[in-house]
């Protein structure tokens, strides 16, 4: 067949097949979806319209309700309305392509936020990227509200240390408190080993030390942050001096400052000064957490310091705060293997009495470890 007739044909089809017409294919996105359905509008007679979705409707309606010449606030309020998220990027990708406007910091941020509560988590790492590329311009908000994301999702924590560092270059959106607060968190959530704690502190120091060079004042919670990180790691000499100057900013330690001081003391084997801190702690009326309990209670007995791990124990089951078997265990036979059998036996009846947690079991297994070790 010649070409000529060839083409002819598929004119004359296209025309009797209106189906067959790239203008009816349907795109993704619901823009474009529009865009086609009203294209077709011409050729079409009325009885041939495809039948729009709620959410096309919807997406329409909010289109026409923003006036020629809207600017970010309009749509930034457009946006706010929207209970569906996919709706709202719709609307927000549909203005960026409309002349003379652009997103600005703060539609960008209602974007990215309404993304992150609609789990549309991909389209919000697309928006970040465009921020970060320097899509609008940048504002402390936003750029902490990408760093609260990044620090939420594994594969993007490298990329909330590149944020930071892009604030602390930029002269109008350097890092705040909570900008340091958000990585210093993020980072100790990884502090699971001691072998993985040693390689994350050296970024805790480089934030801490960062933080004070920009003259950030930093609060409680960062500074507790800090001294659990040393403390993790058994740098308790770091952690000592960054308590001592929590005064100096006008911080006041509360009882997580105490714990992770008094924990890192005994790991390190400096169980008297820990013991210090908690009775300081206790002091004040604050109550340590079961862990901090516990730890100073095996470290006292490891020590032979059975007189005050049981004051301790007492302590903490005055406060509705029950330890675990191991404690106990510690304890007890620390107790009969120094011969002091009998008060390992008086102890366990009087912590049965008093502990309201422990049960039968509990009770018979430390009982037969007492007369198994007796028996020896």
């Amino acid at each position: 067949m010649p070409a000529m007739s060839f083409r002819r044909l598929l004119t004359f089809t296209l025309r009797q097949c209106p189906l067959l017409s790239s203008r009816h294919v349907i795109l993704p996105s619901l823009y474009h979806r529009l865009l086609s359905s009203s294209s077709a509008a011409a050729r079409n007679p009325p009885d041939s319209f495809r039948t729009r979705t709620p959410l096309e409707k919807q997406f329409e309606t909010w289109i026409h309700k923003l006036k020629p010449g809207f600017g970010p606030p309009d749509v930034d309020e457009a946006l706010k309305a929207q209970s569906d998220p996919d709706l709202a990027l719709d609307i927000f990708r549909w203005t960026a392509q409309q002349r003379n406007y652009k997103h600005s910091h703060s539609t960008y941020l209602t974007m990215i936020k309404i993304l992150i509560d609609g789990r549309r988590y991909r389209h919000a790492e697309t928006l970040l990227e465009e921020v970060v590329a320097g899509a609008c311009e940048i504002s402390v908000p936003l750029y902490n509200s990408i760093i609260r994301f990044c620090c939420g999702r594994k594969m993007l924590f490298n990329r909330a240390f590149d944020v930071y560092k892009k604030m602390l270059n930029s002269e109008s959106c350097k890092p705040t408190l909570e900008t340091y607060a958000l990585l210093l968190n993020s980072l100790l959530r990884r502090f699971n080993n001691k072998t993985v704690c040693y390689v994350y502190l050296r970024s805790v120091r480089s934030l801490s030390k960062q933080m004070n060079a920009s003259g950030v004042i930093p609060d409680t919670f960062v500074l507790n942050m800090i001294i659990k990180a040393y403390s993790k790691c058994l740098e308790v000499d770091e952690a000592l001096q960054v308590f001592r100057e929590m005064g100096l900013y006008g911080c006041e330690p509360n009882a997580y400052t105490y714990g992770y001081i008094a924990k890192g003391l005994c790991e390190k084997g400096r169980v008297g000064q820990g013991l210090g801190f908690y009775k300081e702690m206790r002091g004040k009326g604050l109550v340590p957490s079961s862990s901090t309990f516990m730890v100073v209670i095996c470290s006292l007995a490891l020590e032979r310091r059975y007189e005050d791990a049981s004051d301790v124990v007492f302590d903490m089951l005055s406060n509705s705060i029950s330890p675990d078997l191991l404690t106990y265990k510690t304890l007890l036979e620390g107790l009969c293997q120094d011969g002091k059998g009998e008060e390992a036996f008086d102890l366990l009846e009087n912590f049965r009495s008093r502990d309201r947690a422990m049960n039968e079991r509990t009770y018979k297994t430390l009982l037969n470890a007492l007369h198994f070790i007796n028996k020896e």
